[in-house]
């Protein structure tokens, strides 16, 4: 017994060959469409083509019908078969069957051939599964430089893969070289995933803004940057009448952080203690007053019994009150995605990230609101107040982005930031 491998441009031309080498006794088990020929490893100027796989026995096997003078030999995988697709695997033991059925039993040694038949065709299965393999495996090296930089900024794992896999659908092997134009596409589709929170005109006086979150990320330094940037008036704007609330008076240093800030910048602070002291101060100090800012007790997202009094408590602040929360860039993918989800009972607008200024990634940040389809008011990037605090933009986001050959004015002219993006009175 023989086991063959032939080539030829066409199914029949193929089959004429092997009929022309082993006249009737052989036996087809597989075929395939490939590429023939060609250079630089069948790159260019190949052909399609079709291989047929088999094996012919050393005596004649007498199958049926001539053809032309040629008789036809069984074939277990060809096109006219119809008993499975191409793509499809061998399936073994059907095999057996039919080479026990189509080769004759009178065959000398037929099983210890059969056995041998089967061991090369599983052999073969197994080269062509690990050729496969290797194939898809193999990525080109633009892919491999964004995976290895959407890595290096803690982008999320179902963040890169969308990226990858919409670099492989758009870009063909060509275009993949010039990796410039790539690199620039993926900040696009990056930019593209940053959702940006469009305040709403309030209806009416004061205006309540809740700041929501952990210990720890900044939501104090932030309500007194709120409230300069309102209460001093920047860029021509004329100030606004502003008092600063906080239910923090309990934390060591919070009361006299809070003070310091109100006395520097002369606006008030009231502080409170439950769910009536919060709707009496709101009620007293509403009529003359603009702009309210409230800030918050840093909870735990895991401590869920204290937030679920502390949104009872801030529902005195009524159905009006803008609720934001509050998180640090520092905070690592899966903790960031946690403190998103957990403080999702308090209803809040948008994400306000704190200490820009204290990372060189914000890939986390970037993935995690992407991920989760939550939007992003306010960056703030030093302890400075007020100067250090401003309105979230795209290019704010991109130009953060370790490795990257950033063309700023082009992602300035892709994202503008108008007028309506700056910190404004509305």
């Amino acid at each position: 017994m023989e086991y063959f491998e032939e080539q030829a441009l066409t199914y029949t031309e193929c089959l004429n060959k092997i009929r022309t080498k082993y006249g009737d006794r052989f036996t087809i088990l597989s075929h395939r469409n490939i590429r023939i020929g060609g250079i630089f490893n069948g790159l260019f100027f190949a052909k399609d083509g079709v291989e047929i796989r088999g094996y012919a026995s050393n005596n004649v096997i007498k199958s049926g019908t001539f053809q032309g003078g040629i008789p036809s030999a069984p074939i277990l995988g060809g096109p006219e078969s119809g008993s499975r697709k191409q793509s499809q695997p061998l399936d073994f033991e059907e095999e057996k069957k039919k080479f026990l059925q189509e080769v004759s039993p009178s065959v000398k040694g037929e099983s210890i051939a059969l056995q041998q038949v089967l061991k090369e065709v599983q052999d073969l299965k197994r080269e062509i599964a690990a050729n496969t393999s290797s194939v898809q495996t193999e990525k080109h090296a633009t892919i491999s430089r964004i995976e290895e930089i959407l890595d290096l900024n803690d982008f999320s794992p179902a963040y890169s893969q969308n990226i990858l896999d919409r670099i492989k659908k758009e870009f063909s092997l060509d275009s993949l070289d010039d990796y410039n134009t790539v690199q620039d596409k993926v900040l696009e589709w990056i930019g593209e995933s940053i959702i940006l929170y469009k305040e709403e005109k309030f209806q009416r006086l004061p205006r309540i803004m809740v700041l929501v979150g952990p210990t720890g990320v900044g939501k104090t330094t932030t309500i007194a940057k709120l409230a300069a940037i309102y209460g001093i008036g920047n860029s021509g704007r004329r100030p606004i009448s502003v008092r600063m609330i906080t239910i923090d008076a309990f934390r060591i240093g919070a009361k006299e952080q809070i003070n310091a800030y109100g006395s520097i910048m002369a606006l008030p602070v009231s502080y409170v203690e439950d769910y009536d002291d919060m709707k009496k101060t709101i009620a007293q100090y509403s009529e003359g007053t603009d702009l309210m800012l409230i800030d918050t007790i840093g909870k735990s997202p895991r401590d869920s019994v204290n937030l679920g009094q502390m949104k009872q408590l801030l529902d005195a602040c009524g159905t009006q009150a803008e609720l934001y929360l509050a998180v640090a860039a520092t905070t690592k993918l899966s903790d960031l995605k946690e403190i998103i989800r957990q403080f999702e009972p308090f209803n809040y607008r948008s994400v306000i990230i704190t200490k820009l200024d204290e990372t060189i990634r914000v890939g986390n940040v970037i993935s995690a609101l992407s991920d989760l389809g939550k939007s992003v008011s306010y960056i703030t990037d030093g302890q400075k107040v007020p100067a250090n605090i401003q309105k979230a933009t795209i290019v704010r986001f991109l130009i953060n982005i370790e490795g990257f050959q950033v063309n700023r004015a082009k992602i300035e002219a892709r994202f503008p930031t108008d007028e309506a993006e700056q910190i404004q009175w509305r």
